[in-house]
């Protein structure tokens, strides 16, 4: 098992650089630095994977630092076959469903076929879900998201779609309405439309790049916790 040694500035700033090869020969000799530049290079990574597998935040970073534990005491055993990125998350991912086992919840192989018509609920199951405070406060931020997206939408446009889509009134109703030809309301419900999920889909991407945000306290906080543990494991081995 490797033992943590101690950096300057100088060392840490040339592990950053360094390929992940090279920190994987250096922590499988004791490299501490090499260590917290891998853990720092993989942390976002490493937490979305666990984060998906256990869905709870506290449980994600007990299960990540375990893993990060398990990796610095097998780093010898690393060969070059896979990157440091895919072995990490292979223990990573060992780690989170073995807690899942421990608690008895049921875990489904990661190379299991997945029938969605077997995972639908019961009848009735499924309206009890949509009325959990967590569902009808999501709905909420989706509806002040689609207010906003409307509210963009170009005047001739907004109009047509609120009375079409929002109101439901007919294509002859709204036209008799506004005033305008039928074949112009469906030209321009249809654009609405068209911009609408432009928009949204463009929100969408935005927001998926920042789920399960890692932001620079947690990645700290989660290398602290390892390097410590790293110390006292090396301190035990020792006496």
């Amino acid at each position: 098992m490797p033992s943590a040694s101690s950096s300057s500035p100088t060392t840490a700033t040339a592990s950053e650089h360094a390929s992940d090869a090279d920190l994987a020969i250096r922590v499988a000799n004791g490299d501490g630095p090499a260590f917290e530049a891998i853990m720092r290079r993989h942390n976002r990574l490493l937490y979305r994977t666990a984060r998906s597998i256990l869905r709870n935040d506290d449980d994600t970073e007990d299960a990540l630092q375990e893993a990060y534990l398990r990796a610095w005491r097998s780093f010898g055993a690393f060969r070059a076959e896979a990157k440091v990125s895919t072995w990490l998350a292979r223990i990573v991912i060992n780690e989170a469903l073995g807690r899942l086992r421990r608690r008895g919840a049921q875990v489904i192989p990661m190379d299991a076929a997945i029938d969605m018509d077997e995972q639908q609920d019961e009848p009735g199951m499924e309206d009890d879900a949509d009325r959990e405070p967590e569902r009808v406060a999501m709905r909420g931020e989706l509806r002040v998201l689609m207010e906003k997206r409307i509210d963009t939408l170009p005047d001739a446009f907004r109009t047509v779609f609120m009375l079409r889509a929002v109101e439901e009134l007919s294509v002859e109703e709204t036209a008799a309405a506004l005033e305008i030809p039928e074949a112009t309301v469906r030209t321009r419900f249809f654009r609405a439309r068209s911009l609408l999920r432009e928009g949204l889909s463009r929100d969408v991407d935005f927001a998926i790049g920042d789920a399960f945000s890692f932001a620079g306290a947690r990645c700290d906080r989660i290398v602290a916790n390892v390097l410590a543990r790293v110390h006292d494991d090396r301190e035990s081995s020792r006496s």
